[in-house]
């Protein structure tokens, strides 16, 4: 069985981003020492066309080859006319308004995307699933997500969009560690108590 990861950025009060989900102001957090963690750690995570002009195309997954991501996460790079944002990975989208892939490399998941992903987690692979976000999805997937990495960074938003759109629910995660940078970005991993 494979693993789906929630890895995602959010400020010290769980937000997302902003209501509207831009997360552009945790943008300069990202400094050398962390670059150089999530590129080894992480590098699959990155998107194609970052890998490309950071040279670092040619690196290897380490954890995943599967990414799914929600329609407004996918509308970012759409609306940079980028396509196929995780080229180097395989993309599902969860979007129940676009009716249509841009890209032949991306699946549109419309109905069901908890089988959806329930059959991904079923497939035989050494490597596991992406689950870029957003807010809404992550909600719903809640019950399939096996393990979170969470990047906080050192930012109080106040408001914003959480880390899970969905209602009241409680899911126990256990700690399995914790990573902290000179810029004050820590990253927690946990995973799923079942």
């Amino acid at each position: 069985m494979r693993k789906l990861t929630y890895f995602i950025a959010c400020s010290i009060d769980g937000f997302i981003g902003d209501e509207s989900g831009d997360a552009s102001f945790m943008y300069p957090f990202v400094d050398e020492e962390f670059f150089e963690f999530l590129k080894a750690e992480y590098p699959e995570t990155m998107g194609t066309g970052g890998r490309r002009a950071l040279g670092i195309d040619d690196l290897e997954n380490q954890k995943y080859d599967t990414v799914v991501q929600g329609r407004g996460s996918y509308d970012v790079a759409l609306k940079e006319g980028i396509t196929s944002p995780y080229a180097h990975l395989r993309e599902y989208v969860a979007s129940r308004t676009l009716k249509e892939s841009p890209d032949p490399h991306v699946e549109i998941v419309a109905d069901d995307v908890v089988g959806r992903v329930r059959e991904l987690k079923a497939e035989e692979g050494e490597f596991g699933i992406y689950l870029c976000g957003g807010s809404k999805l992550a909600g719903e997937l809640l019950d399939e997500i096996d393990e979170l990495v969470v990047k906080t960074y050192p930012i109080v938003l106040g408001t914003g969009m959480p880390m899970f759109g969905s209602g009241f629910a409680v899911a126990e995660f256990g700690l399995d560690e914790v990573r902290l940078f000179k810029n004050g970005v820590f990253v927690r991993t946990y995973s799923r108590k079942r």
